[in-house]
């Protein structure tokens, strides 16, 4: 008898909104797509989305950005990064995160993963001392939320500050404040796989206006700063436009158009993607030999993905175990492969970072298994999606 497959792709999300798409058509018809292109009775919809998610966010201030990425970039350049400054980062995370600092010509320095998939406390409070780093940027990685009370308190006795990579914690929450908040400033993606959908896209928020200004400076803005609105005083720019270099990383008008509909949808599509993640989050409890983060009450999390652990299984096995699920139609993503795979990548495979040897890490990634859960899935696919790991793992692990 042949095994039930799971026939929805993993890659497509759901339809931009109907609303969003006719504001975008208003921007294109008018053919105002730059930020500043503006008339003089016209705020634009940069401009408006820019306010809309600093209150959303609960920030002075917010800038639109091309990418989460750009927006670290800018953030690093903003808080004083200079080239051969060693910079703390989790070891846990995506490249464009060390990538960030490596563009400033600064050097990453690792950090240990928890089996909670959070930064390790006790090893960043050695690096710290260690190599008198003064910057953490710190990843959030695939939304999984580190006690930020003790985290900020290890920065704070170590003068230092911390910056939020929030790709994958838009709209989370650690003890009701959210995510980015805990830092001097927050960044966070509009890339297609993130939590609302431009393609690319990101943003960067402060509640500081020394950094809003040279930020601002760093995002291109050709001394139109004036024309923003989620912006502090006109005085605060005094210095930062003559410091700061323009690295021309502005959002458009188009984009933005395309996003502010979708962040009125985004509390309600984070309960959707969180009943998502429940059914799996079940069905993998009780899949004996699987672990899965048990989530602690502190946070308000998004399920827009979900990790699993499982034994520490030599390569070929994974490989058998990841190629199963992919003949019955899931979609699974390995950490543990020493070479780069798709948007997997180990900390190793970064060379232009120091070589550093993390093994509580490694340990980690060679048996951490994720899953993206897109909205177009519904939580019957996500019990039958379920129900196909469960008999893959337990086929193999007996």
């Amino acid at each position: 008898m042949s095994k039930i497959k799971f026939e929805k792709p993993f890659t497509q999300q759901e339809a931009i909104p109907e609303d969003a798409i006719a504001e975008a058509v208003k921007v294109m018809q008018s053919g105002r797509l730059h930020r500043y292109n503006l008339t003089p009775d016209e705020d634009g919809e940069t401009n408006l989305l820019e306010v809309e998610y600093a209150e959303y966010q609960g920030s002075k201030y917010c800038l639109a950005t091309t990418s989460g990425g750009t927006a670290m970039q800018i953030a690093l350049r903003a808080v004083g990064a200079k080239p051969g400054d060693k910079i703390l980062t989790n070891a846990f995370t995506l490249a464009p995160v060390p990538g960030a600092i490596a563009a400033v010509g600064a050097e990453p320095i690792f950090i240990e993963t928890t089996q909670d998939l959070t930064i390790d406390l006790e090893d960043l409070e050695a690096k710290f001392k260690a190599t008198g780093a003064k910057i953490l940027l710190l990843s959030h990685m695939r939304g999984h939320i580190a006690p930020m009370e003790a985290l900020c308190e290890i920065a704070r006795t170590n003068n230092a500050v911390i910056i939020e990579d929030c790709a994958h914690t838009m709209g989370a929450e650690w003890n009701g404040i959210k995510s980015g908040n805990f830092g001097v400033i927050g960044c966070f993606s509009t890339q297609t796989y993130k939590h609302m959908n431009s393609g690319e896209g990101g943003f960067l928020t402060t509640s500081d206006p020394d950094l809003m200004a040279k930020a601002t400076i760093l995002s291109g803005s050709y001394m139109m700063y004036e024309k923003q609105l989620a912006r502090p005083d006109m005085s605060d720019y005094a210095q930062a436009r003559y410091e700061m270099p323009n690295c021309s990383s502005r959002m458009d008008n188009l984009r933005a158009a395309i996003l502010r509909p979708q962040l009125k949808g985004l509390d309600h599509n984070i309960d959707r993607w969180n009943a998502r993640y429940q059914v799996l989050e079940k069905a993998f409890q009780n899949t004996q030999g699987l672990r899965v983060r048990e989530r602690p009450q502190n946070e308000k999390y998004v399920g827009s993905s979900i990790q699993f652990l499982i034994p520490g299984w030599p390569q070929d096995k994974i490989d058998q175990f990841v190629k199963n699920c992919s003949a019955r139609g899931v979609e699974l993503k390995w950490f543990g492969n020493a070479n780069p795979v798709g948007f997997t990548s180990r900390y190793d495979s970064w060379t232009y970072a120091p070589k550093q040897s993390l093994e509580k890490t490694i340990d980690i990634l060679m048996r951490i298994m994720d899953m993206r859960i897109p909205l177009s899935f519904t939580e019957e696919d996500c019990a039958l999606i379920g129900t196909i790991i469960n008999e893959e793992f337990t086929a193999l692990h007996g």
